[in-house]
């Protein structure tokens, strides 16, 4: 068996329990279409409610294969654009190893040492502190970071970011995440729909034709408040489900960037000094839920998208064996020291201030024979 990315059990736990609940999200799709043919049969017919339910659901019967493939083509749609959208609303741009060789060299020496194809790299001109992996195949893959990371983090701290989206491309979590997003746009695009159509359009009860005799009367706001209701459940439960699925990621992709880095006070100080900075301005929530940290919360933790940095920490101190500094206060670096002055770099009290550590070489180490690298990295014993 290869060697485990993270802990690899869990992973591969994670991964099912991915699985199914992106099914359910499909599932929730159904769900959606049975309450609109119920509000349509309910606002149509003045029949009993036995009655408008079982026209429901010949409708969704009927309406199934259409569903199908208007959600396939939405996701056909989102699998070839869904990066070029990304891009548009963050501002990201892909940068060479001439424009970034610091931060190309990072991530390129983490990707050797493991035998991973090399994302994408892309630049935010941003001041916030975060990252994101997204894509949905080996050639949409990228790793965005903003200029905000950079300059606050040093070469160890971002060495252990990249291996944390490097992580999240690895195992699969940035392709569950995007087509959760995408399902669940449906959802909640259909959901305000519904509820346009309801505040705005002024919608009738017991306004449709008279039902024959088979069918009843008096049943359509009875039927109304039943589609209301599974509309409303359908859509909180995609919303919970999706912030859900990047829950439970974030410590596996903690745990495989010190896997990689073999630094877990790197992560710790990363995520730090990431901590309640990391708002992208004018993001959307689908971007934010992709982020290394999203400061966006709401109702008692249940539409959070990450775990808090301090269970994050926690978790690392507990089974990495790092060391917690606590929280960290940054220096302003944008303020000045006069009014028509620029901010200088601080000297050291006793002498010049020391010497950045070096960069990494710009050309990788080569491994000899051109097999698998020897150490951490390499086939576990006996295999």
């Amino acid at each position: 068996m290869a060697a485990a990315y993270g802990l690899y059990s869990h992973i591969q736990s994670n991964k099912r329990r991915s699985i199914a609940l992106l099914l359910g999200l499909f599932f929730l799709v159904y769900v959606m279409v049975f309450a609109g043919a119920l509000l349509a049969e309910a606002l149509t017919y003045d029949a009993s409610r036995d009655w408008l339910l079982h026209q429901a659901w010949h409708d969704l019967i009927w309406a199934a294969p259409l569903t199908t493939a208007a959600t396939i083509g939405w996701i056909a749609i989102a699998y070839l654009f869904n990066q070029s959208l990304i891009d548009a609303v963050t501002g990201g741009r892909e940068v060479t190893r001439q424009e970034q060789p610091r931060l190309y060299n990072l991530l390129e020496n983490l990707c050797i040492s493991r035998g991973i194809t090399m994302p994408k790299l892309k630049v935010i001109e941003d001041g916030a502190l975060n990252a994101f992996a997204s894509g949905l195949n080996q050639r949409q893959y990228s790793i965005t970071v903003t200029t905000g990371l950079l300059d606050r983090l040093d070469d160890a701290e971002v060495e252990a970011v990249l291996g944390h989206e490097l992580t999240h491309i690895r195992n699969g979590d940035v392709r569950m995440l995007v087509i959760a997003v995408i399902i669940a746009g449906v959802i909640g695009f259909f959901a305000e729909l519904v509820f346009r159509l309801m505040f705005q359009g002024g919608l009738r009860f017991g306004g449709g034709r008279s039902g024959d005799g088979d069918r009843g009367r008096g049943g359509g706001g009875i039927a109304i408040v039943i589609a209301l209701a599974l509309v409303a459940f359908a859509w909180l439960l995609s919303v919970v489900i999706r912030f859900a699925l990047s829950r439970k990621r974030e410590f596996l992709a903690d745990a495989g960037s010190v896997e990689l880095t073999k630094n877990p006070d790197a992560m710790i100080t990363a995520l730090r000094k990431i901590e309640g900075r990391g708002e992208l301005e004018g993001a959307p929530s689908a971007v934010m839920e992709m982020c290394l940290d999203n400061p966006r919360e709401g109702f008692e933790n249940l539409f959070d998208t990450h775990p808090s940095v301090d269970r994050r920490v926690a978790a690392l101190v507990q089974y990495a064996g790092g060391h917690d500094p606590g929280p960290l206060a940054l220096p302003d670096l944008t303020e000045p020291t006069g009014p028509d002055e620029k901010a200088a770099p601080a000297e050291a009290p006793d002498g010049p201030a020391p010497s950045k550590p070096p960069l990494l070489p710009s050309d990788p180490p080569a491994v000899l024979g051109g097999g698998t690298p020897a150490g951490p990295w390499g086939p576990p014993r006996g295999s």
